[in-house]
């Protein structure tokens, strides 16, 4: 059947086919022609289709928008008779949240007149309550200049000639994350955040500050990006140990276009790799700039890790199995979506009604059931041991079943259709697949690093590019800190100002790791700074 797939017809010899012939011939335009639809509707979908993977339970009473359900008066299309029992419930009306504590309170007093608190019979009137009404205010964002004055002082009566020390004394100038320059840690944060949490480029940032009356070019903004990211290398270096002691890592890629690359052209599409792990309790995100998608590049920055590697079936990633200290996992959010993509694709049933369960719902129902298991586990909080055994008595004999069902049906399945890629993708990366079994601490699917790549992708299409390779690391540094900042449960904002500031005291590796997001000290991130 795959030779059908490449069938070419348009070059064959002038000659007399026989029946048999010519049946093959139409078996085979049959299977290339159902082969090329499937991919139009694929292709239709990914355009103008929901993304959402989820499923809809089989009696749902949601009509097709666009198709009219049959007529009921319809002698070849009896509707059957169906008896909707809505189940009774009462409204409970849910009064307006109250406002953040926090924040601070202006009152703003709406009394009567004077002459209104005298009563008609002349007697003065008492105030005997109040009614309060609160509401958002918004204050614009305010710019100030902090001067920094260190005065200076010398001896009039000596000139200093009768001391060995200087003859002016002054305070030393104030520590600086990037020294020499007129911006603050605060404001220096706030451009990271901005650009890298907000999505808002640097162009659009000079825009902003202008409406403050701000001269602020963005050349300056990048430059000190890059020097605030070279600051934070030894953290960086820190968390990448960090990482690597973790028993499992997490990795997927995605394009970046970087301008100025030594021997490249500006529309070369570069990549940019994310590496989730870490201690289960000091979750860490990893970025990491690379030219190319080789797999060299992960099998070069994990040259020295040992333990569990999971990710998408790239080829570049099987280097890394080859590894004697590496496990390499499979991910079963990319075998369902192949099934999946099956159901979004298949042609509407012709009677109006939902289409009849095929292949791809069965296998997804498999995979559902694997899924439940694990939402069970989650929701009773298991410890690692108590995983495995669970998985041991309910996954591995669901997965067996599974694997029985795609034995019996992939022979059955035209192999080049999107139904036997999917059951081939399943069958090819089994034993990876079911390798999450084994230990408590591994997840069946990659979707941490899936999830840890999308801030970069929804900010990916604001600032477009990297105007420079050392601009593209400074990207990785940032939403490095900044991802495993979230990943900890700390605010970007408060924590990268912190940082900022207390970076340039630190003398030695103790005092880095102490400023790294899973280890430094809330009390200093977990309320907003005073003004």
């Amino acid at each position: 059947m795959s030779g059908c797939m490449n069938l070419d017809l348009s070059n064959l010899p002038d000659q007399t086919f026989t029946k048999d012939d010519i049946a093959s011939l139409l078996v085979c335009y049959q299977e290339k022609i159902h082969y090329l639809e499937e991919r139009i509707r694929l292709l239709q979908n990914e355009l103008f289709g929901r993304k959402s993977e989820k499923r809809y339970p089989d009696d749902h009473q949601q009509l097709p928008i666009f198709e009219q359900p049959p007529d009921p008066t319809d002698a070849e299309h009896p509707a059957p008779a169906k008896t909707i029992v809505v189940a009774q419930h009462q409204r409970v009306k849910v009064g307006r949240k109250p406002l953040p504590e926090h924040l601070p309170r202006i009152e703003v007093i709406h009394d009567i007149a004077e002459e209104e608190k005298i009563c008609t019979c002349g007697a003065v009137l008492t105030r005997i309550g109040q009614d309060t009404c609160e509401k958002f205010d918004y204050v614009p964002a305010k710019v100030q200049v902090l001067r920094h004055i260190r005065p200076k002082y010398a001896c009039k009566s000596c000139q200093g000639v009768e001391g060995n020390g200087p003859t002016v004394k002054i305070a030393p100038a104030p520590v600086q994350l990037i020294p020499k320059a007129n911006a603050t840690e605060a404001l220096v944060a706030h451009i990271v955040v901005a650009k890298f949490v907000d999505g808002l480029p640097l162009y659009r940032q000079e825009k902003i500050f202008a409406r403050l009356g701000i001269e602020l070019p963005r050349a300056t903004m990048a430059n000190w990006m890059v020097q605030g990211a070279q600051s934070c290398a030894p953290l960086l270096e820190l968390l990448e140990a960090e990482l690597k002691n973790g028993p499992l890592i997490n990795i997927d890629e995605t394009p970046l276009q970087v301008q100025q690359e030594p021997g490249r052209a500006n529309t070369a599409k570069s990549y940019m790799w994310v590496y989730c792990g870490g201690p289960p309790d000091h979750p860490i995100v990893l970025y990491r700039y690379h030219p190319t998608r080789s797999g060299d590049a992960a099998l070069k920055f994990l040259d020295d890790y040992q333990g569990f590697i999971q990710c998408d079936d790239y080829g570049g990633y099987d280097y890394l199995g080859n590894k004697k200290n590496i496990v390499l996992m499979g991910c079963w959010a990319h075998a369902r979506r192949k099934f999946f993509d099956v159901v979004k694709v298949r042609k509407k049933h012709r009677g109006g009604g939902d289409n009849p369960k095929g292949l791809a719902d069965e296998a997804l129902e498999y995979i559902a059931k694997l899924y439940l298991i694990e939402k069970q586990i989650r929701q009773e909080q298991l410890k690692p041991d108590q995983i495995v055994e669970r998985r041991r008595r309910q996954s591995i004999p669901a997965l067996d079943e599974f694997k029985t069902w795609l034995d019996a049906t992939y022979p059955l399945t035209p192999p080049k259709g999107l139904l036997g890629m999917a059951m081939g993708y399943a069958l090819k990366n089994w034993p990876k697949l079911i390798v999450y079994t084994t230990n408590g601490l591994l997840r069946p699917d990659n979707n941490v690093a899936e999830n840890a790549i999308r801030p970069f992708v929804l900010g990916r299409k604001n600032w477009l590019f990297a105007g420079h390779p050392n601009g593209a690391n400074a990207v990785a540094a940032f939403f490095s800190l900044i991802e495993t900042a979230k990943a900890n449960g700390l605010e970007p904002y408060a924590y990268l100002r912190c940082l900022f500031e207390r970076l340039p005291f630190v003398k030695d590796q103790a005092g880095y790791r102490a400023l790294l997001p899973q280890y430094i000290d809330r009390s200093l991130v977990s309320s907003p700074p005073a003004e």
